[in-house]
């Protein structure tokens, strides 16, 4: 059992590192030629405003007074430039957003497994092709551009990650260090002067001082060069008080005064040479509830206005069509509209200052935007053509070259003379001055190409999906075979010796295997092909060497009723499709826990213990509740977290006072370690409660407050260890220390989802009793009387019956409902920042992601200690029950590879594959925290080596 386990964690650790192989492969290509506009470009210099999160609607929005919040951007709608909506794609992240703006492509997918600041694969982007970039911002965002460019061109400039404080006073500031240090800091590279931006004896005006250095003043005249200002001030406000809130208006009146500010000096500097182009956008939005990563409207609808040379002027309407009523919303229903998708920003810019089009940009050129001759346009949008075009010759070129000549199969929609024709035809209606028509011929072919650019990236993906799957039907019949054969009674007469095969399988097993190396080989294929390749090879042997075991279960199942065997089979199958749908239908669990709450009166278990059954029901349908509430994080209420302690507080009482009661006295460590958690969460409430208090008046996390909530995380996993190994002791002694750190991170409602969880738990464990005293297995001890322990006598297991799947199958509902039960862990904004802030609030996201994923596997452990409480009072092997446990989950994860989607939208593609990947991921982890739980609930830690002492 031990290789057996041991062989199913490498190969469902293969089955999961699929996924990013398939689906999680870079999409970038190199070796393209640049492309440029011919032309002279309308601009000489491009400055790029990008205030993080910031909305579309709180940008164009009036205020209640009918004024609006920017009045120097609205004056620019107006009177200047022209005006829309950037959509973005998901993930609605910064990282992705100002890669889509600068670079002119979306998420690259392979970030899933190589981290998320900087992107994995080297990219071309507007500033490493600009003659200077200045930049000034964000740690997190500046260095990724800066890291990829050519040469020394790109200058950044950045304060330190400290700023970056959630609980701060005024994170406007972040934005103020911005304007302030384009007038000042940059000076410090060029005249080694040690600028302190807090002085205010010493002005060091930027293009004051330009004037009097002969190195700074010419890099700045030249032409191609960008400025770019990354305001964060908006998004960290709107993570830690929300869009709605006063500060995170105010911020964007703060923008408004400094972009005014900066724009008056770059005008005054140039001499109003009108050569300057403006872009004032943003990466991404926010979510009501101050969070973003997925695809509300609300995170993909950000602003953009543009003005100055080359930028149309603003273009009266009468009337306009759109899907929304946001026009009418934001009076601006009488100025001309133009929304453009975020990759289109790119070679907007581009073409605006005359740099080649970045290499991987699939943005599409908005040519509505742009003040110029109708030739310009064209020969801009030819090139827009020719550069996107380039990346699928490349593209294609790669794929011909590792694929066997009969095998290969060509993009048809875009074969080499289609290419020919349509770039003569555009070259012809340029000669012809036929404008129009080929901006449309242009768009016809680019539209063509990023589908033969999807086609190539996605060439292996049928191929490598069908090994997976074969491999994984192969696993999941192996197993099925091994709990049959080794864990049960309904084949008793086949022996349960391995008998030798004979030659001839071996034999077409190895041919087999080499038959795909080869032919994996002569393709030129990466390693990791020939491990998806050749892994259903020894699975399927190790299944057909059963073929003895398979034949007399087929003989087995003809003896049962028919009926019978069909009932299983639709419930087993209905179960799993209700997990299934519960991944994106968070009420499927709510009609999951009905059904089980209902379960106990369509057995004899209503008339064998009441009390109990009439339990279940209350804390199942109790529990149902949990996922028809909002997602976490969208309606935070410190009460709610201060009456869940308030109930904790109320349960370690009763178990003190119930074991104080116990005839055969209490042991003074037990009260000690009650004692240590009723004082845990204690602490934890007053530091929920004075963390918000702190927060609200913005003077931040208190030191003591983080020292508690750290020393109380550390503790959570030590202090259940020093609790009795009686079963319901030990049970309740995790609850109690694992819901001390669960109230830190609580902003709501979901700090009373463990308690409700747990209760059920509890009932689970002793109505799994009742129903194996029910079908007749004698059970030795009484459930009070149980204790935890590593030595198991395991002459004391017995087979495997009919209802073990069912509680198998319990087990996994549990388990998803842990997961879904308070939100969508498929969705980067289901999680709110607010949550880790008694631990920290200066934007850490690998420390606040790993408390977040601690947050969500807290009822995950629960769940796993009081499945092995199951375990232990049925008598069951752990091997055999995770056996079938794993088996539904390979299932379920079958369920969503076929599901995965590579069409539609972003947001279906991304949630689609995450599916994939929790599943996967909850096979995988379920060994290692079922290890956790062993610890958990049979580790025993002394707190002296006395005897111990009791009370009477």
């Amino acid at each position: 059992m031990l290789l057996f386990f041991t062989l199913g964690l490498l190969i469902h650790f293969v089955f999961f590192a699929s996924i990013f192989d398939i689906y999680f492969t870079s999409p970038l290509v190199h070796g393209m030629t640049p492309q440029f506009t011919p032309l002279p470009p309308p601009a000489r210099r491009l400055v790029l405003f990008v205030a993080d999160g910031l909305r579309a609607d709180a940008l164009y929005k009036l205020d209640e007074n009918g004024n609006s919040r920017a009045p120097f951007i609205r004056n620019i709608i107006m009177h200047e430039g022209s005006w829309g909506i950037s959509h973005t794609r998901v993930p609605t992240e910064s990282r992705p957003g100002h890669v889509a703006l600068i670079a002119g492509f979306y998420e690259d997918v392979s970030a899933v497994a190589k981290g998320w600041k900087e992107n994995p694969v080297e990219f071309d982007s507007l500033f490493n092709e600009s003659k200077y970039t200045w930049s000034w911002g964000s740690p997190d965002i500046l260095p990724m551009f800066a890291k990829g460019a050519s040469g020394d061109h790109v200058y950044t400039y950045s304060y330190d990650a400290k700023r970056e404080d959630f609980g701060a006073q005024d994170a406007t500031k972040l934005d103020m260090w911005v304007f302030d240090n384009v007038k000042r800091k940059q000076l410090t590279h060029y005249l080694n002067i040690d600028v302190c931006t807090d002085s205010k004896d010493v002005v060091l005006d930027f293009f004051h001082r330009a004037r009097n250095n002969q190195s700074l003043f010419s890099k700045i005249n030249e032409e191609k060069i960008v400025f770019f200002l990354h305001l964060l001030g908006i998004d960290t406000n709107g993570h830690a008080h929300r869009p709605s809130s006063r500060d995170y208006k105010d911020n964007i009146k703060k923008v408004d005064d400094g972009v005014k500010e900066i724009v008056s000096m770059f005008n005054h500097f140039y001499g109003n040479d009108g050569k300057t182009t403006f872009i004032f956008t943003s990466d991404h939005g926010m979510t009501d509830w101050g969070s973003h990563g997925a695809g509300h409207p609300s995170e993909t609808l950000t602003p953009l206005v543009t003005w100055g040379a080359g930028i149309k002027y603003p273009q009266r309407v009468l009337a306009q069509q759109f899907d929304d009523a946001f026009l009418k919303e934001w009076r601006l229903e009488n100025w001309k509209r133009l929304d453009v998708n975020q990759a289109d920003i790119a070679p907007l810019m581009t073409s605006l200052i005359g740099v080649p089009f970045p290499l991987n940009s699939v943005g599409i050129l908005p040519v509505d935007y742009l003040n110029n001759t109708d030739l310009f346009k064209a020969e801009s949008m030819f090139t827009n053509a020719v550069q996107i075009l380039e990346q699928f010759k490349v593209k294609m070129t790669q794929k011909k070259e590792v694929t066997l000549p009969f095998l290969f199969t060509p993009f048809k929609l875009l074969s080499d003379s289609k290419q020919f024709n349509i770039l003569r035809k555009a070259r012809s209606y340029i000669k012809h001055r036929k404008f129009d028509e080929v901006v449309s011929l242009c768009k016809e072919l680019i539209h063509l190409a990023l589908k033969g650019l999807s086609y190539y990236h996605t060439y292996d993906r049928f191929f490598l999906g069908v090994n997976v799957v074969i491999g994984f039907v192969g696993w999941i019949s192996y197993a099925s075979l091994l709990i049959i054969k080794s864990h049960s009674n309904l084949i008793k007469g086949v022996s349960k010796e391995v008998k030798k095969p004979s030659h001839l399988l071996p034999c077409s097993f190895v041919a087999i295997g080499i038959l795909v190396a080869f032919f994996l080989l002569i393709q030129a294929c990466p390693w990791t092909y020939y491990v998806y390749g050749l892994l259903p090879v020894p699975i399927w042997y190790a299944v057909l060497r059963e073929f003895q075991v398979i034949q007399d279960l087929v003989a087995s199942v003809l003896t049962y009723p028919l009926s019978h065997f069909v009932g299983y089979l639709l419930a087993f199958t209905l179960g799993i499709e209700v997990l299934v749908l519960s991944f994106f239908y968070r009420y499927m669990l709510t009609a999951g826990l009905t059904a089980l709450a209902a379960w106990p009166f369509l057995t004899r278990l209503w008339t064998r213990a009441k009390v109990t059954s009439l339990s279940w029901t209350f804390f199942s349908l109790l529990l149902a509740v949990f996922p028809l509430m909002p997602v976490v994080g969208r309606k935070p209420d410190i009460s709610l977290v201060m009456g869940a302690g308030l109930l904790v507080l109320l349960l370690s009482l009763c178990v003190v006072t119930s074991l104080m009661k116990r005839k055969d006295g209490f042991i003074k460590e037990e009260l000690l370690v009650h004692l240590l958690q009723v004082l845990s969460t204690v602490l934890s409430m007053y530091v929920v409660y004075s963390t918000q208090s702190s927060l609200l008046r913005k003077q931040g996390l208190p030191l003591m407050n983080q020292i508690i909530s750290w020393a109380t995380l550390a503790s959570s996993l030590v202090v259940p260890l020093l609790s009795s190994p009686v079963l319901f002791q030990r049970l309740f002694s995790i609850l109690l220390s694992l819901m001390s750190t669960y109230l830190l991170l609580s902003t709501g409602y979901e700090a009373l989802f463990p308690l409700v969880l747990s209760c059920l738990m509890f009932v689970w464990i002793n109505i799994e009793q009742e129903t194996l005293q029910q079908s007749g297995v004698c059970c030795k001890q009484k459930l009070t009387s149980i204790q935890f322990s590593h030595n198991i006598d395991i002459t004391q297991f017995r087979q495997l019956y009919l209802d073990d799947i069912r509680r198998a199958f319990f087990l996994v509902f549990f388990l998803v409902t842990a997961f879904f039960g308070t939100g969508n862990i498929a969705s980067i904004n289901s999680f709110d920042l607010a949550s880790v802030y008694c631990f920290l609030t200066v934007f850490s996201p690998f420390v606040m992601g790993a408390l977040m994923m601690w947050k969500i596997l807290i009822p995950f452990v629960l769940v796993m200690c009081a499945f092995e409480a199951v375990q232990l009072t049925t008598q069951l092997s752990s091997k055999s029950l995770f056996l079938i446990v794993l088996v539904i989950s390979d299932i379920m994860a079958l369920h969503f590879f076929f599901l995965v989607k590579d069409y539609g939208s972003w947001l279906d593609i991304g949630t689609s594959i995450s599916h994939y990947v929790i599943v996967m991921s909850m096979t995988i982890f379920l060994v290692f925290l079922n290890g956790l739980a062993q610890l958990l609930t049979t580790k025993k830690l002394r707190l002296c080596g006395k005897p111990k002492s009791h009370f009477m």
